[in-house]
Formats: C-alpha cells, sequence, structure tokens
C-alpha cells in the first residue's frame, strides 16, 4: 500500500521569502530560485498575480528540496529563535487569519525522519530511535484519523473550557490545526525537515518499524511524549479534555511499579517532588543526555527537579501580563488539584484584589513564565512576608513537559540499559500492542 502524506503547517506571516533549491512546478511553470509571496485583500500575491492558493511540486522527489526563511522555533518557550530551514516535498500556500500559511506536504516516513533527528539527537542508540519511530507514527496517523472523524461527525463532542470571572480551565491540543494535519512545532511534534543533519541510523530505525504503529482494541493510540515525566507518568485528562486512555495511565518510571504513593494527596505530592526518588529519567548522565537533547535544549540543566524565583513584583507583572487581568498583591498560589504525577491542573491565584482558579498544566505553565514553566509539578514557597504579603514566591518543581505517555530521558536510559525498543515502548504505554499499518 502507498504510504500516505501529510501536511504540516511550518509558519504564518504577511510576508513569506523562500528559495527553492531544485526546479518546481506551479501553475504549469517551472521555476527555481529565491522567491516571495505576500498577502494582498486577503489573497497572494505571487510574481504580481493574486491568488487564492499556491502550490510548487518538486520536479525530481526525491531530490527536490526548499528553504523557509525566518521560521520561529521552540514558540513561546526559552529556547524560541528564528532560522531559515530547509524541507523535502511539495509547499503550499494558504491564507490563514489574513496570513500566509506556508505548508509542506510530503510521505510519512519522510517526515519521521525528519522529526526523530529534530526531537533528539542524531547520535541516540538505534533502539530509542525506533521506539520513537513508533510513537511519532503513531501520534501522527491518530491525528489524521482525528481530523477524519471530526469531518464525517464520528468523533465526540470536545469538552468545553471554563471561562469565568472565577475560574479559567483551558488546554491546548492540535484541535487548533484545520487547515493542515500537524504543526511544525513542539505544539505538535517537533520537526525541521532536512535543516538538521540525520544519519544512517535515524533512517535505519524508521525503516526497521516501517508500517508498525502502537494500537489498543483496534485503534491506533494517541501516542503522547514528553522530555522528563520527573519519575511518575501523567494521564491525559489532566492536561487535555476528560478522554479515557487506558494506554496513558500513572506508572511509575522505573522498574519497580508497586510503591507508588498517591500524589493526588498533597502531603505525598510535595514529598515527591521535593525528593529524588529512583526513576529512569533521574539521571545527570551527559553521554545519554545529549541523544534526547538537541543543542538549545542543552541550554536547560535541571529538569528532573528544578527551581524557580519570583520577587513579588515578578509574579504580579506575569500574572497580570499573561491573563490580561488586576489581580493586586499576590498573596498565594494554592494547589487546588493534582493529577497522578502530582502536576497541578488546578491552580488558586489569591490577590489583594482578585481570586481565580487556573488550569489545566499549560496554562499554570504558561501564566507562570516569561515563556513556559517546565511543568506544572511544582509546591510552592512563600518567604519574606510584609503584612500577609509574600515578598518572594519559590517554585520547586519536578519533570518538564506533561508527563504523558513515553517519557524520553527516561527511553533513553532504558536504551543506554539494554533494554529493546518494543520493551520500551511497553512500558510506557500500557496494555498496548504493537501493530503494522498502511
Amino acid at each position: 500500500m502507498k504510504t500516505p502524506q501529510v501536511s504540516v503547517g511550518i509558519m504564518s506571516s504577511q510576508v513569506i521569502e523562500f528559495t527553492l533549491n531544485s526546479h518546481y512546478l506551479v501553475k504549469g511553470q517551472e521555476v527555481a530560485g529565491l522567491q516571495s509571496v505576500q498577502i494582498q485583500n486577503g489573497q497572494i500575491v505571487w510574481n504580481n498575480i493574486l491568488y487564492d492558493e499556491l502550490i510548487f511540486i518538486p520536479i525530481d522527489t526525491d531530490k527536490g528540496s526548499f528553504e523557509l526563511k525566518d521560521v520561529t522555533i521552540g514558540v513561546n518557550f526559552h529556547w524560541e529563535r528564528k532560522e531559515n530551514q530547509t524541507f523535502r516535498g511539495s509547499l503550499l500556500f494558504s491564507i490563514d487569519n489574513n496570513e500566509i500559511a506556508a505548508i509542506n506536504i510530503l510521505p510519512v516516513e519522510e517526515y519521521l525522519i525528519s522529526v526523530i533527528s529534530s526531537e533528539m539527537s542524531a547520535n541516540a542508540s538505534l533502539e530509542l530511535l525506533k521506539a520513537h519511530a513508533v510513537i511519532s507514527r503513531s501520534w501522527l496517523l491518530a491525528q489524521i484519523q482525528k481530523n477524519k472523524d471530526a469531518v464525517d461527525s464520528k468523533a465526540e463532542p470536545f469538552e468545553s473550557p471554563t471561562l469565568t470571572p472565577e475560574e479559567r480551565i483551558i488546554w491546548y491540543d492540535r484541535e487548533d490545526h484545520l487547515l493542515f494535519d500537524v504543526c511544525a512545532d513542539d505544539h505538535c511534534q517537533r520537526y525541521q525537515g532536512i535543516t538538521r543533519a540525520t544519519n544512517a541510523l535515524v533512517r535505519q530505525a524508521v525503516l526497521a518499524t516501517e508500517r508498525e504503529v502502537l494500537t489498543y482494541n483496534n485503534r491506533i493510540c494517541d501516542a503522547r511524549y514528553s522530555k522528563c515525566c520527573g519519575g511518575m507518568l501523567e494521564e491525559f485528562s489532566t492536561c487535555w479534555e476528560k478522554s479515557s486512555h487506558p494506554y496513558l495511565v500513572k506508572k511509575r518510571d522505573w522498574t519497580d511499579n508497586e510503591n507508588s504513593p498517591n500524589l493526588k494527596d498533597e502531603d505525598q505530592a510535595q514529598k515527591w517532588i521535593l525528593g529524588s526518588p529512583d526513576a529512569f529519567c533521574n539521571t545527570k548522565d551527559k553521554v545519554i543526555l545529549r541523544q534526547v537533547l538537541n543543542n538549545y535544549d542543552q541550554e536547560t540543566t535541571d529538569f528532573y527537579r528544578w527551581e524557580i524565583s519570583y520577587s513579588q513584583d515578578e509574579i504580579r507583572a506575569l500574572i497580570e501580563k499573561n491573563l490580561g487581568m488586576e489581580f493586586g498583591d499576590i498573596i498565594d498560589l494554592e494547589p487546588v488539584a493534582r493529577g497522578v504525577s502530582s502536576r497541578l491542573y488546578k491552580l488558586r491565584i489569591v490577590g489583594s484584589q482578585k481570586t481565580l482558579v487556573l488550569g489545566k498544566e499549560l496554562e499554570i505553565r504558561r501564566v507562570l513564565s516569561n515563556s513556559h514553566l517546565y511543568s506544572s509539578a511544582f509546591v510552592v514557597e512563600r518567604k519574606n512576608l510584609s503584612n500577609q504579603i509574600p515578598q518572594e514566591f519559590v517554585l520547586k518543581g519536578a519533570g518538564w513537559g506533561h508527563g504523558v505517555g513515553l517519557c524520553q530521558i527516561g527511553a533513553a536510559v532504558m536504551g543506554e540499559k539494554g533494554y529493546s525498543y518494543d520493551e520500551i515502548l511497553l512500558h510506557y504505554y500500557v496494555s498496548a500492542q504493537i501493530d503494522k499499518h498502511y
């Protein structure tokens, strides 16, 4: 069966400059070299002609590539920056909210080679790369199926966010994307085309697992993953809508799952976060970490357990800027509800002028940082009280990311310890199985 295609949203802007590194066909013309498109009256202008949509298709599909200028990577994260990126496949331009969206269309297996190299270092162990090939393929195909179900009205209705004066419960998922299957940034799967060199091992991992996906009850798994779970895997519903996925459940990231504390309990959560329990992802081995962390990811040195401090002025300014609301002095940040990994999915911000319950986990991380906190698994220390108003807040936390599904650093350690890729997968996705697809 023919390998399916995937459409990936790379960037959106009023003006996009790009270079066709080989000959492409567009509207019956053969073109190459430096090009640009811009928006005018809700249409795309290219070579002084208006279009509703424009697609450039490589004449040589094996060697054709194009470069997009000033692509933003790490959107809203602490490593955010712009860079020029090169991609294989076709280039589609379409209008999206009064901007031009640049969309890359290419075969799924070619996409996976890039994702693995973008998400992780290409010098990772073969078993880790194979495991990542399977979960990246599974997650992608599950999202494409979710799109189809939505179009065919087969999908379950999504849980609505709660937006009231007293409560703001919101989450972010790839349903934001309507023009393409997935985006190119960490919001979906990190995809940077062929900008970063891949080696033979990455291609070997994709080919060795070709067509393999994780399934549960004959349906492809929504195989989520994050950088570091912090020692305990989180449930899907803590981070996204109230859906139950039996393969995305609480589990110790360790050989022993028997002694798993109840981290929904505040006392046990505090002890867990302030401790350093055994876990696959509890490592400072730089050789292993380099397998998972690209150069800009290595700007983060503490992730299994981390700490950040804010003055009263800093925390007040952050919260008011990110929420667009005035709280007055911040009196407390109170835990309301934690998930099974100790991640907060409800937090009460208590101010001298306003109180608000905030959630879910990514919204908490967004509001309490200039980019994003590493995770929402944290405890709060109020220091230097003056008239019951803390002059400093210290957040001590665990893990990096949402903690659902595969823990990339934990999986890297497992690979180094000699676990096979299927053992790694079935450790993180409980009761799932590996099957062939398409």
